[in-house]
This record gives C-alpha cells, sequence and structure tokens, in this order.
C-alpha cells in the first residue's frame, strides 16, 4: 500500500445496484474506487490499478468469486492484497472454499453498511500494518548488511594507510557511504583534487584549512572528511556557524565562561574550543566573524590556549579550526571587516570547492545518489532517470548548486509517485535539441598558466569586421567566445553577457554543432 495515493479499493459484483451501494458508502470515506462486473474484468482491473483491498462477489457468470480469488493472488499486483468476499451464500461449504481460494473475509448479503465500513477500515489498517513491518524487516537486514561492510571497510582502510593510491580509493567509498558525503561523489577532475587533498592532510592533523565555495557545494561535507579521516577521528568534530551565534554570546560560545562571569551564567561551561578538545572545530561562515572576536581567536590560535570569560588563568586546548566560507575574504580584508593575519593563519592549506554547474559531468552519479537515497527513506523501489530528464538536468544552471539538485530528484520522486522519472517531473526548462560542445574543465590551481590572447582590435575595426547580417554577427561573437574560454559554455556565455541557453540554442542550429 502506497503512501503516494488514498487507499484503493476495487469493488466487484455482477448487480451495477450493489455496486452503486457500495461505492456511495465508501467514497466519503476518502478511498479511491474501482469496479468491475465479471472476475475477468476484475483482473484486468487489478492488474492496471493495483488496488489496496478487494470487495469480491461469488455468483458471477464467467468465473466465480473463487477462481476470481485465486487467479488475483497468482498476479504480481495483487498477489498480497486481502481479498473480502462478499455474497448471498451462507453455507459452510461456501465460508470454507473462500478461505480456501484466499480470502481473508466473508461478509453475508443482506449485508449492513457500517459492517462493510468497519471490515474494510480493519483490513486496510492490517495491510498497511504488514507491509511497514516488513518494509523495516528488510531496512533493518540492510543496515545490518551496511553496518558489517562498513566495519570490513575500515578495516580495509586502516590495512591501506601505506599505500596512498589504494587509500584513497577505499576513503572516498568508506566516506561517501558512511558520512553521505554527496558532495564528494563523482569522477570529475574537481572531486578527484578535492580527495587527493584530503589524503594528504590526513597525514598532517594540526594544519588549519580553509574551504572556500558557493553554499550548497558540500563545504562541511569536506570539513567531516578531513576530520574522520585524519588521527582526530575518535575526537569530537564540533560544527559552529559564526553567523548564527549573538554578538553578546560569541566569546562565552567560544572560550566557555565560569560561574558569575555574567547574569545568568550559573555554572562553569566549557567553549567550543574546549569541547573539541583533541578533535576539530569547524567555523562555517568565519568571514561574518565580528573583528573583536576575530583577534581573540587568533591569539587562541598562536597560543594554543583559552580563556573562559571571568576566568583568570588560560586553559591548554589541542584543537584543530577547519574554517569555511561562501564570502571573498581577501575583499573582506580590502573593506577592513576580516583580519589579514587570521587569514593567513586558518589558511594554511585552502580547498575550493567548485559550483555543480562547473561540474556536471557528476550529475548522473549524484543524480542515482539521491534517488536511491529518497527511494529508500520512502519505501519505494529506485526509479530510474528518463533520459530525457537526465538531459535536462544537465543542462540546468544549478545557483543552489548540490542542495539544489538534491531537492529537484525528491520533488520529481514525489510527482512522479515513485515510477519512471518524466522530464515535466522536474519542472525545468526544455534542454537544446542537440547536445552542446563538451565543457573543458577550468584550471584548478593558479599555477596553470593562462596563454595570451591576441591583441584586441580597438572598437572601430572591430565593428568594420563584422558582417551586417545580424545573425552571421551572432554567429561570430559565439565562436570567438568559445574559443577565449576553451569550450566551456558557462564561461562563455559570461562573457557574451547571455544565458547559456542562447548559445546551447544556436549550436543546436548548426548541422555540425557535434563535431
Amino acid at each position: 500500500m502506497s503512501s503516494l495515493h488514498p487507499p484503493r479499493i476495487l469493488l466487484v459484483d455482477d448487480v451495477p445496484a450493489n455496486l452503486s451501494v457500495l461505492a456511495a458508502a465508501l467514497e466519503p470515506e476518502g478511498y479511491e474506487i474501482l469496479v468491475a462486473n465479471s472476475g475477468t474484468a476484475a483482473l484486468e482491473v487489478a492488474a492496471r490499478a493495483q488496488p489496496d483491498l478487494v470487495l469480491l462477489d461469488i455468483l458471477m457468470p464467467g468465473l466465480d468469486g473463487f477462481e476470481t480469488c485465486r487467479r488475483l493472488h497468482q498476479l504480481p499486483a495483487t498477489h498480497e492484497t486481502p481479498v473480502l468476499f462478499l455474497t448471498a451464500r451462507g453455507d459452510t461449504a461456501s465460508i470454507v472454499a473462500a478461505f480456501q481460494a484466499g480470502g481473508v473475509d466473508y461478509i453475508i448479503k443482506p449485508f449492513q453498511i457500517e459492517e462493510v465500513l468497519s471490515r474494510a477500515r480493519t483490513h486496510l489498517r492490517l495491510s498497511r500494518l504488514t507491509l511497514e513491518l516488513r518494509d523495516k524487516n528488510h531496512a533493518l537486514e540492510r543496515r545490518t548488511a551496511e553496518l558489517t561492510a562498513e566495519i570490513e571497510r575500515r578495516q580495509q582502510a586502516e590495512n591501506a594507510l601505506q599505500n596512498a593510491d589504494q587509500a584513497l580509493a577505499v576513503f572516498a567509498d568508506l566516506e561517501a557511504s558512511r558520512s553521505n558525503l554527496a558532495g564528494l561523489i563523482g569522477h570529475s577532475p574537481h572531486v578527484r583534487r578535492i580527495l587527493d587533498d584530503i589524503q594528504r592532510l590526513h597525514a598532517f592533523p594540526q594544519t588549519s584549512v580553509l574551504i572556500t565555495g558557493p553554499s550548497g557545494t558540500g563545504k562541511e561535507l569536506v570539513a567531516r572528511a578531513l576530520h574522520f579521516g585524519s588521527p582526530r577521528a575518535r575526537a569530537p568534530f564540533v560544527p559552529v556557524n559564526c553567523s548564527a551565534i549573538p554578538a553578546d554570546l560569541a566569546e562565552s560560545t567560544l572560550f566557555g565562561h565560569v560561574r558569575g562571569a555574567f547574569t545568568g551564567a550559573t555554572s562553569d561551561r566549557k567553549g567550543c574550543f574546549e569541547l573539541a578538545h583533541g578533535g576539530t572545530l569547524f567555523l562555517d561562515e568565519i568571514g561574518d566573524m565580528p573583528l573583536p572576536l576575530q583577534a581573540k581567536l587568533l591569539r587562541v590560535l598562536e597560543e594554543g590556549c583559552v580563556t573562559p570569560v571571568g576566568a583568570s588563568q588560560p586553559r591548554r586546548v589541542d584543537t584543530r579550526i577547519i574554517a569555511a566560507t561562501n564570502a571573498h575574504l581577501q575583499n573582506r580584508i580590502q573593506e577592513g571587516s576580516f583580519r589579514e593575519d587570521l587569514f593567513f593563519r586558518i589558511a594554511r592549506f585552502a580547498i575550493a570547492t567548485p559550483a555543480l554547474r562547473d561540474r556536471l559531468e557528476d550529475i548522473p552519479h549524484l543524480a542515482a545518489h539521491f534517488l536511491h537515497l529518497f527511494a529508500a527513506e520512502f519505501g519505494v523501489k529506485t526509479p530510474t532517470l528518463h533520459p530525457e530528464a537526465l538531459r535536462a538536468l544537465q543542462h540546468h544552471d544549478y545557483p543552489g548548486n548540490v542542495r539544489e539538485l538534491r531537492n529537484l530528484i525528491e520533488r520529481a520522486l514525489i510527482r512522479s509517485g515513485g515510477q519512471l522519472i518524466q522530464p515535466h517531473h522536474l519542472d525545468l526548462p526544455a534542454p537544446p535539441a542537440t547536445t552542446p560542445l563538451p565543457r573543458v574543465s577550468p584550471p584548478l590551481t593558479e599555477s596553470i598558466p593562462t596563454p595570451t590572447p591576441p591583441p584586441v582590435p580597438d572598437k572601430a575595426t572591430l565593428v568594420a569586421s563584422l558582417p551586417l547580417n545580424l545573425a552571421e554577427a551572432e554567429d561570430l561573437l559565439i565562436q570567438r567566445a568559445l574559443q577565449e574560454s576553451g569550450g566551456n559554455i558557462a564561461d562563455a556565455a559570461r562573457r557574451l553577457g547571455i544565458h547559456r541557453t542562447r548559445i546551447y540554442r544556436k549550436l543546436a542550429q548548426e548541422p555540425d554543432a557535434e563535431k
């Protein structure tokens, strides 16, 4: 019984008046009513609509109720559907035959509507509870298998630490499955670079790390991977959102306080630094930290000691700092809202998480992961993506990054009812008719030299060189932008000041666009 639609009841009787009476009584209860006037018709309707309960007459032309019940339980769609016999035959032999055929209940005509409603509710509830119990047992079995496999993978990871390449492969599989690191799923150069950096940093558990990137790209997931793959994994991982700490409680939150330090301080309290002792303190949105607090944070990082509010003696802490921001801290430094010395202290090693539009080749892997995740959560079989739906996902710009893709997949699964996911379930603009030129990933680090572009002619010369035909001029400008951006359509669109779909449409009009 699916939670995605109201309970469906199939009424089977060759007397139209009986069908009308039952339908009129059941529909106000919120049930979806299906009807059939013969056993053969009932089998066709059941195979197509998968009812949750069947009310079945015995005496009918063609297939009688007993044979219809047996065949219903042979159909994949209804082999577990409860069948309630509703008939004028009250003899013992008929009742026994009904249960032998697979029926779960037997009501003799003429019946009372209240009795039919009560028994229908009872059997629907029993069926739902039975299915829920079975699904929970299956989920428990899967979880047990996952935990067993995780223990084995952890042992493999520990044994493989001497081999960097082997350790990287084991770590990527282990952490993605254990911590749901969806932002790190994929095979793009960006993901491989991030995993390589994480693997290298596991040998340097004291090094402070700054993670930068747009919202929704998995910065906290990278921080967790750094912590749980390092020798600090047995100690706490403490996340703090710097933009969410009240200004008057910020110092107490990070460094703690002693009893009586201020109004309401009725007992000593450890701050986040002490709570994360031996482990990792993750400072998210560090660019929003107030300047006075930045100075105190810098002092703690340099001295390795915290002084709780109201205390007279500092306390030694061994806490690794991993910070994250979606802001450009260099701009904040120039504005005077972020300390340059703190920046260099926390950015001893930097990791940049890319926007999803810069790693579109990972979308099939991410979509498959989220489909499996939500299908398990909703208790339905993992559906597949129609090729056009996947194509639409790969042509979306994703201002919300991986978080937006996750939400798209969840909504599509709900709209599809757990069936094949079609493009209209995604509610995205239709992709161009022809596959665009393949994307060329941008340089991963600033150390890769960028070719010097040829001199740009002055505006008068450039205008004179363009054809007077507007469409031909647009073609030339798009071709030039694609050449200068190395085939990266998103970058070419930014250079031209247009949306990328306009370039897709232009490429789709060219017969040799894919060559």
